[in-house]
């Protein structure tokens, strides 16, 4: 592969431009505003770009000349899209359009959600029918379905709950994991839901199988779906986060989701697959479950905490 661009700059993005740079493919991340942690530092460049503009996304396209295009971009904050569902659809879909439209042959990989199944079933896999549980649920099934009916090589990679390492001065967590461990370690309570399941995914995990899915050669399936093996509610995940860091167990506080932020996200954010494994590519996939990645995490978070 001879070059990637990465068009969205948050957690996932840059988790994703961080795993191609490592195994040594050139990748351009693009966004709006310059990234928290320099791409440079792990070797890969940086592009202004507003994606909503057609004529932009033309020029980057020309100078890059990628042969994959990861789209990660658009607002991922639920609550914020519940407020605003217009603008949340809009920047979601613009940009799927700009760039099915203006790369044509290029292998595009939308890294879509949970969100577009509205949480009735314990886990769905990718025939089951969507039904968006909120607004960011609607505004990513409508790229999906904007990009899949107008590129040639694209697939909609479905994850769960993403998570992993941020560091202690961040500002805003981005993950569930990185949040609840900070304050776990300043010794801070954790409100977290007891009836909202998820199946949460290592970034690096979503990664890796990103970099795969862009190299794998012939056609993909239009749609694939990409979680963790565990099904757990946020307040089991909190307090295995909590053993690993050796953390005071009683800092988690179960409560019903409608109390929290996470009220509009449906009751089973989970997903399977009956087709990721099936593919050569990826036959030997396997993906940590939260009690082995929360192990390795640890040793991160504890060492960027504040004495």
């Amino acid at each position: 592969m001879s070059g990637v661009l990465v068009i969205g700059s948050g957690f996932v993005g840059t988790g994703v431009a961080r795993r191609l740079s490592a195994d040594g493919i050139p990748v351009t991340l693009a966004s709006r505003g310059r990234p928290a942690t320099p791409p440079a530092a792990y070797g890969a460049r940086w592009s202004a770009l507003d994606a909503t503009v057609p004529e932009a996304c033309g020029r980057l396209l020309d100078r890059v000349r990628p042969d994959g295009v990861v789209l990660v971009h658009g607002p991922s904050d639920v609550t914020w899209c519940e407020a605003h569902p217009a603008a949340a659809e809009r920047a979601h879909t613009v940009v799927a359009d700009n760039i099915a439209s203006l790369a044509p042959g290029v292998r595009i990989v939308l890294i879509s959600t949970d969100n577009v199944f509205d949480g009735a079933a314990e886990r769905n896999a990718e025939s089951a029918p969507v039904s968006p549980a909120n607004a960011y649920g609607r505004a990513k099934r409508r790229a999906e379905e904007v990009l899949l009916a107008t590129a040639a090589d694209a697939v909609a990679l479905r994850v769960s709950l993403v998570y992993g390492y941020e560091p202690a001065d961040a500002g805003k967590w981005l993950n569930f994991f990185a949040a609840c461990a900070h304050h776990l370690l300043r010794g801070e309570p954790v409100r977290a839901p007891d009836d909202h399941w998820t199946t949460p995914i290592a970034v690096d995990d979503v990664a890796r199988v990103t970099a795969a899915l862009l190299d794998a050669a012939g056609p993909l399936p239009p749609v694939l779906h990409l979680a963790g093996p565990d099904r757990v509610t946020r307040a089991e995940w909190a307090l295995t986060i909590a053993d690993a860091l050796g953390a005071d167990a009683r800092l988690v506080v179960p409560v019903p989701k409608a109390r929290t932020r996470y009220a509009s996200r449906p009751r089973n954010a989970c997903l399977t697959s009956d087709l990721l494994t099936a593919l050569p590519a990826l036959r030997s996939l396997s993906v940590r479950g939260v009690d082995a990645a929360a192990r390795a995490l640890a040793p991160e978070f504890t060492g960027s905490a504040a004495p």
